[in-house]
C-alpha cells in the first residue's frame, strides 16, 4: 500500500523578494514550522537528465554560518554519493575537498551553540 506524506517550505519575502523568514514542516518526522536561515533543495528530472535547484537564505544569514552550512552540505552530499554508488575512490576525493574547505575557512573547531 502506498502512503503519501508532505514536506512544506514557507518563505516570507520582503519588498525586494529577498527571504526574510523561512520555516519548514515535516509532520511525519515530528517537525512543525521549524525556523531556518537557509536551505538548498536539489531535484532530479529523469527524462531531461538534469537537476534543478532552489538555494535560498535570509538576509540575516551571516557569512561565517553560510560557510559552515555549505561545508556540512558538501559532507552530506559526499555521504549520500558514497551510500548510493559505493564509489569509495570518488568519495575519498570529495572528502579531501571537504577537508580542504574546512581548513581554508578555519571550520575545524566550529562548535554548535545550544
Amino acid at each position: 500500500m502506498q502512503r503519501k506524506t508532505e514536506i512544506t517550505l514557507s518563505v516570507t519575502l520582503d519588498e525586494n523578494n529577498t527571504p526574510e523568514h523561512m520555516q519548514w514542516s515535516a509532520p511525519d518526522g515530528g517537525v512543525k514550522q521549524q525556523h531556518m536561515e537557509a536551505f538548498f533543495l536539489s531535484t532530479w528530472d529523469k527524462e531531461s537528465q538534469e537537476s534543478a535547484r532552489i538555494d535560498l537564505w535570509t538576509k540575516e544569514m551571516p557569512v561565517d554560518q553560510m560557510q559552515v552550512f555549505v561545508h556540512q552540505t558538501l559532507v552530506g552530499i559526499r555521504e549520500s554519493y558514497l551510500r548510493a554508488t559505493e564509489d569509495a575512490q570518488m568519495a575519498e576525493a570529495m572528502q579531501q575537498f571537504c577537508d580542504f574547505f574546512a581548513s581554508e575557512r578555519n571550520l575545524n573547531n566550529v562548535k554548535k551553540s545550544n
